[in-house]
């Protein structure tokens, strides 16, 4: 039967209501500055606006006379704040104009003092830890002057081996959407003026977590659909939240990069969303066009790319060698030039860098202060995800008399801070074997790597290991992979621990002694079957600066971990794309008709495998849901209510669910709210998150946890490309994980 649709448009100012930064609907008096400026300037000028620098070590004279000549308008890759501030002042007072620079650099989990990688900052499901780490992220850059940051990522990412999962919130995009808004907060601020405050960057528009094969810089194949539903929410609620630029991707779309996109940029950005800030190729993305095939020269590359929307091109040179010519013939109109540099003036005098352009000396280098590594500390124990606990291994006695501490991760100072870090200070780190030390004292410590680096194939270190476990009460096996192992241009088709982990795990398990599984990571790893020798496995992530502190804490019970999975963990590599949010086919999946290849009998006939969507080895079940996150005590759902029973399009759904800790230990739990549109005009997922909540309970107690979900949040894109809410019947859950069961029901009429 069909539906009667409602028409809906701006679904994401709705959901994140109350935090939009104010996307600077220009007060006049920047507006006519900015003018004022243009009118002023030569088209060298503008076009060294529209060109960013990479640093130079230094400051020779070619870059002096560059700056003088207003021909750059942005540097990156520069931190020495000294520097930084000669460099602005040749820029500001000897240049014609007196033009400020912007000064970039990838500041994306962390600048001296480092939090956890961003997948492990999205497994605290903490908004506000993401906020703080972002903050205090910002003011330690600031301070060595930087004002610009190439973050958050908020690129979908349903592929565990694209390394650059690492630098994501996950696979949802509601979840994503949440993290991304209050990492733009954190590096923003409620003023971009004051102190501390630098420009936020939401990258890569669009779609370059969907990168085929998960191979980095591939094409992507995303439906415009899909493409709406899933890939542009996060962006679009970064526009709200007020990010003031934007990256375009490295991939193509439907065959069109995305630095040449006219779509992504011009309709959607521009005039669907109306975003005012600027717009930063990626390194060199708009010569890369060539490459593509999308462009037969840098003349037509950056043609192609200012056309598209692309403020300001970052390292390549096509921009400055060929603007003049472009428009000498006709092809480029001077409008559009002058539009580009108007939207990077505009945020450089929100930023109030035409009054304050250098950062005073007592402001410089504020770096690790006690605040930040607690802060860090915190985040770090909220990101840790425990997925075993047999015979509660963990928390580990206080009392134990030696712990034997194993694996390539449990003493790597720069490995623990994982990628993108170039400013991290590996001094600061603290090991989970100097964190052991200090907790237990060094004489009930029994430490061997086993493996000098995790990727080493060798069994030499074998013994030694083995022998500190069999003198010890307890093991701990920190593995994983090392930093270099994940983000840009770290894809890897096998997912599973590298070098001889695996074998020396065995070997451990063989001991008889409980046997505690740590792995830090930047992705999801295959850990299986390895699991299977282990007693207890908690997932670290790269925990960042205080990772060994955070992970004793978690150990000996004085934290109760409370993270959960921001993506699903496959099983083995063949499962990848899995996600929760998938698509119900034609012939699910079913497990009472499920048959494991082992078990198919000779010569079977073709129904007895079910003729169902799965596979006969993998089945059709992941190794961790969605969502999915253990503690040390046990929390339990009941009394799912729904204020009533159906609601019009402008309603909003009041939720209430009784969340009790039933366990020994307090603890914290992350409620999770999950709907399904039953039947929709096209095929809607299985399960979708609309929301969640931190709750942290008392041995014994309960509480009722209230969700709102406004009606209008249910929209999708139908089949005539429209944005709507159907009337019909859905599905609500509200629990643990995306394996939710407690279960009510409505409709939309």
């Amino acid at each position: 039967m069909k539906k009667v649709y409602f028409l809906y448009m701006g679904l994401l100012c709705l959901i994140f209501t109350g935090c939009r930064y104010s996307n600077v609907k220009q007060d006049n008096n920047i507006e006519q500055k900015v003018s004022h400026l243009i009118n002023q300037m030569t088209l060298d000028e503008k076009i060294g606006q529209m060109c960013q620098s990479n640093g130079f070590g230094g400051i020779p004279d070619e870059l002096k006379t560059a700056l003088r000549n207003g021909e750059i308008g942005s540097i990156l890759n520069e931190v020495d704040v000294e520097r930084l501030n000669e460099i602005q002042k040749i820029a500001v007072e000897e240049s014609r104009l007196g033009i400020p620079l912007l000064i970039g650099r990838d500041v994306v989990h962390g600048f001296k003092t480092i939090f956890p990688i961003p997948i492990g900052l999205a497994a605290t499901w903490n908004p506000e830890t993401v906020q703080q780490g972002a903050q205090i992220a910002a003011q330690e850059a600031w301070s060595s002057g930087v004002n610009w940051t190439f973050a958050p990522m908020i690129d979908i990412s349903r592929d565990a081996r694209w390394g650059r999962i690492a630098e994501s919130f996950g696979e949802d995009p509601y979840l994503t959407s949440v993290m991304g808004v209050h990492m733009v907060k954190g590096f923003q601020g409620d003023d971009l003026t004051r102190e501390g405050s630098i420009i936020a960057c939401a990258k890569h528009f669009a779609a370059y977590g969907a990168a085929e094969g998960g191979r980095d810089y591939n094409s992507t194949l995303v439906p415009l659909r899909e493409l709406r539903d899933v890939y542009f929410p996060p962006f679009k609620a970064a526009v709200d939240a007020g990010a003031r630029s934007f990256m375009s991707g490295f991939n193509d779309i439907d065959g069109v990069p995305a630095t040449g996109s006219k779509f992504l940029f011009r309709q959607v950005l521009r005039n669907e969303w109306q975003f005012d800030g600027f717009v930063v190729s990626d390194w060199a993305s708009t010569y890369e066009m060539l490459a593509h095939g999308y462009a037969a020269d840098k003349k037509e590359a950056a043609l192609r790319a200012i056309n598209a929307g692309i403020n300001m091109e970052m390292f390549a040179t096509t921009y400055k060698e060929n603007i003049k010519t472009l428009l000498d013939e006709g092809l480029l109109s001077e409008k559009t030039i002058n539009q580009a540099v108007r939207e990077i003036l505009r945020v450089k005098y929100e930023l109030g860098l035409f009054d304050n352009p250098y950062v005073p000396e007592e402001k410089q280098y504020q770096f690790a202060k006690k605040e930040y590594l607690d802060a860090a500390q915190k985040a770090a124990v909220e990101s840790m995800v425990l997925l075993k606990n047999k015979n509660k291994t963990l928390p580990i006695d206080k009392k134990v008399k030696s712990i034997a501490l194993i694996g390539p991760m449990a003493n790597q100072m720069y490995e623990q801070l994982g990628t993108w870090i170039f400013d991290g200070d590996s001094t600061l780190t603290v090991t989970p074997l100097a964190a052991l030390n200090e907790y237990l004292g060094e004489s009930k410590v029994k430490y061997a790597s086993g493996l000098a680096i995790s990727r080493t194939k060798t069994n030499e270190g074998f013994a030694k290991a083995i022998e500190k476990a069999k003198r010890a009460d307890v093991v701990v096996f920190c593995g994983g992979e090392e930093s270099i192992l994940s983000g840009e241009a770290h894809s890897r088709a096998d997912i599973s621990l590298p070098g001889a982990q695996e074998e020396l795990i065995k070997e451990l398990h063989k001991t008889g002694k409980p046997l505690v599984l740590v792995v830090m990571a930047g992705r999801p790893l295959t850990i299986g079957e390895i699991s299977d020798y282990a007693d207890a496995v908690l997932y670290a992530w790269h925990p960042g600066t205080m990772g060994g502190k955070a992970l004793v804490d978690v150990l000996f019970g004085d934290e109760n971990p409370s993270g959960k999975l921001p993506v699903t963990f496959p099983k083995q590599v063949g499962q990848i794309p899995i996600y929760y949010n998938h698509k119900n086919t034609g012939r699910p999946a079913n497990p009472a008709s499920w048959t494991h290849i082992d078990d198919i009998p000779v010569k079977a006939s073709q129904t007895s495998l079910g003729n169902e969507s799965h596979y006969i080895d993998a089945g059709f079940k992941p190794l961790y849901p969605f969502g999915y996150g253990l503690s040390y005590t046990r929390f339990a759902y009941d009394k799912l209510t729904l204020d009533k029973a159906s609601y019009a399009i402008g309603d909003t759904i009041k939720i209430t669910v009784e969340l009790a800790n039933v366990g020994e230990h307090n603890g914290t739990e992350v409620a999770q709210l999950y709907v399904r549109d039953l039947v929709g005009n096209v095929t809607r997922p299985v399960k979708e998150l609309k929301g969640f909540k931190r709750v942290n309970l008392q041995a014994g107690e309960s509480q009722k946890v209230k969700f709102e979900l406004a009606v209008a949040n249910l929209s999708f894109y139908n089949e005539d490309m429209e944005s709507v809410v159907e009337a019909g019947d859905f599905n609500l859950w509200v629990g643990g994980d995306s394996n939710a069961q407690l279960m009510a029901t409505f409709k939309v009429e």
